[in-house]
């Protein structure tokens, strides 16, 4: 298939533009560099540069390339950043994805594939979260990506757009050639790993008094390998609606932090901070429906083969990718 992939420079688009190409698709990527990496393109795609909330720039792409489908990865994505900026996230998110969806009815491509997060549940009732869970986002991030969500059910029926919803929380690991690099850094591992390259002195532990066993955070971790592998599960054309993508247990922040000691053979101090404002006990994602629907069969759960892909990138690339 030829497929259009919306920020494959970022890090989870820049792996499944890698996976897409290995399995044979041809790839265009759309991407703007802004928070991407040129490091990060696999030089067998296609780039072109532009800007989703420049409406002329996509149109005139995907009627030139005339996709199968689309994979939309391309939206900013700190929660803490949303709260502080809201207009961006609107702007970048919603209206950007409203220019991509309208783009793919005008250039006649139905196939919508949208990385969108398990963040649009806010605080969820239950645990693990599943489909049918109420949506009640509780930042501008999370009501972002519900926004687009609803658009695209309101397009499904009104112009017959096949939307796919992939819902997860933390992308981990890495490909042999491509991994994590974010300005400024939000996630755990990566943070971790740079006190074992000498890049930090210590990892902060937001509270370990939370009612786990061990008292600190649960979270899903799924390797970005196994994510990839779903957006491409996704482009079968019977596919269509939400799928979450969880591991159905979760890791602990301080087994995160042991499978960081291990695989790097680093002592990794860890301080125990105050806990942070409106951090859930656990948060952990549902995948019976992706794996019934999907056949989505993830082939990375263990938490310390995440932390050795991931250590294998950041100990190749210490620094990240060459800057732009």
């Amino acid at each position: 298939m030829k497929i259009f992939v919306t920020g494959g420079a970022g890090y989870i688009g820049s792996i499944t533009t890698e996976m897409l190409l290995d399995a044979g698709h041809k790839v265009v990527v759309f991407d703007n560099l802004e928070r991407g990496h040129r490091a990060a393109l696999d030089r067998r795609a296609k780039f072109i540069k532009g800007d989703l909330q420049q409406r002329a720039q996509i149109f005139k792409a995907l009627a030139a390339v005339k996709p199968d489908a689309v994979m939309h990865f391309a939206a900013y994505a700190l929660v803490g950043e949303s709260m502080q900026y809201p207009e961006r996230y609107f702007n970048n998110n919603v209206v950007g994805g409203l220019n991509l969806a309208d783009a793919m009815i005008a250039a006649g491509c139905k196939k919508f594939i949208f990385s969108s997060t398990c963040a649009t549940f806010g605080q969820p009732e239950k645990m693990p979260m599943t489909e049918d869970l109420p949506q009640r986002p509780q930042n501008p991030y999370g009501e972002s990506k519900l926004m687009l969500e609803k658009i695209l059910l309101w397009y499904q029926q009104l112009h017959g757009i096949k939307p796919v919803f992939l819902r997860y929380f933390n992308a981990c690991g890495a490909s042999e050639k491509y991994g994590e690099d974010h300005d400024p850094e939000s996630h755990i591992i990566p943070n971790v790993l740079k006190v074992a390259l000498g890049q930090k002195p210590f990892v902060q532990i937001f509270g370990d008094d939370y009612p786990t066993p061990d008292g600190t955070c649960i979270r899903d971790y799924i390797h970005i390998a196994d994510l990839a592998q779903a957006h491409m599960l996704a482009l079968k054309p019977s596919i269509s609606g939400a799928f979450n993508l969880g591991s159905g247990s979760g890791f602990s922040v301080k087994q995160v932090i042991d499978a960081c000691r291990a695989v790097t053979g680093h002592k990794i101090p860890a301080k125990i901070a105050k806990r942070r404002p409106g951090d859930p006990a656990r948060l952990i994602g549902d995948s019976t429906k992706a794996k019934k629907v999907l056949g989505w069969k993830p082939k990375f759960p263990d938490i310390q083969t995440i932390v050795q892909h991931a250590w294998n990138w950041h100990n190749a690339h210490p620094h990240g990718y060459a800057k732009k």
